[in-house]
């Protein structure tokens, strides 16, 4: 239940790994020793206080961050030194946001917006196709969240309230199976996922229920096509979600078994 059926899509951006803006590798430009920046040789010529340091904080402004998706507000402006202009239409979900409105996705100018923000430099004439691909994950993620929740309730429904994308941020789940495929390699994937987002989920009675995604690539079809899988499941942060799991694992164990039963009695 956990491991959702590999999909397949058009075509495949390069993933770049997540990486801090920041370049920590430049040099400094003075090739001298490191010394303290105040002159000790001689004593200041003012007798007036020093002005208090600022403390250190996070260059980024998280108050300017939507607190749905913590992301900042994305420009539909187009970048600096982008060659080729971009739609600014978005495409509207089937992810229920409210019981009004669904959930847009990003348009192709946005998309370029966020990849240039995190200093990633994409092609522009590739964005559209990876903003198919990124629409197309997301509703296979919703679809397997569905299926979670239809086994609590058939006909309640359910809202994403908001989500978090966590790249680079490995899943206890996805460090397991990395382990696996450190001791059985041929058995086991040994790639981790290129990606991970947690939705937070509610449920029509008010409570909310967090579901981690795991998102990895497969091999490709036989015609160069790009394959994806997805791992979705509840969060093991709540009594219910563990009884969810356990249930499901269960469910899957005995699934496993009649097959190879039915399978054992055909062939005799």
């Amino acid at each position: 239940m956990g491991q959702a059926a590999s999909q397949s899509a058009s075509s495949s951006p390069s993933a770049a790994p997540a990486q801090c803006p920041i370049n920590h590798t430049a040099a400094s430009s003075s090739s001298g020793p490191a010394k303290c920046p105040v002159s000790h040789d001689k004593p200041s010529t003012s007798s007036s206080p020093a002005p208090a340091q600022a403390p250190a904080q996070c260059p980024i402004d998280h108050d300017a961050l939507n607190p749905l998706n913590q992301m900042p507000t994305l420009s539909q402006m187009p970048a600096a030194h982008q060659a080729a202009a971009l739609p600014t239409e978005r495409e509207t979900s089937t992810i229920p946001r409210d019981e009004g409105s669904s959930w847009e996705y990003p348009s192709p100018q946005q998309f370029y917006n966020a990849l240039v923000r995190k200093g990633w430099e994409t092609p522009e004439e590739h964005v559209e196709t990876m903003v198919q691909i990124h629409n197309f994950l997301n509703e296979q993620a919703w679809q397997e969240i569905l299926k979670w929740e239809r086994k609590e309730n058939p006909t309640e429904p359910v809202q994403l309230a908001r989500f978090k994308g966590r790249p680079g941020e490995l899943s206890p789940k996805a460090r397991f199976w990395l382990f696996a495929g450190w001791l059985l390699p041929s058995r086991f994937n040994t790639e981790p996922p290129f990606d991970r987002h947690d939705w937070i989920v509610r449920r029509r009675s008010g409570n909310e229920v967090r579901y981690v995604i795991d998102y990895y690539t497969a091999p490709p079809e036989p015609d160069g096509s790009p394959v994806f899988s997805l791992d979705v499941r509840p969060a093991l942060d709540s009594v219910g979600s563990i009884k969810q799991r356990i249930a499901a694992a269960t469910e899957d164990v005995w699934a496993s078994l009649r097959e190879n039963n039915a399978r054992n009695q055909g062939a005799h």
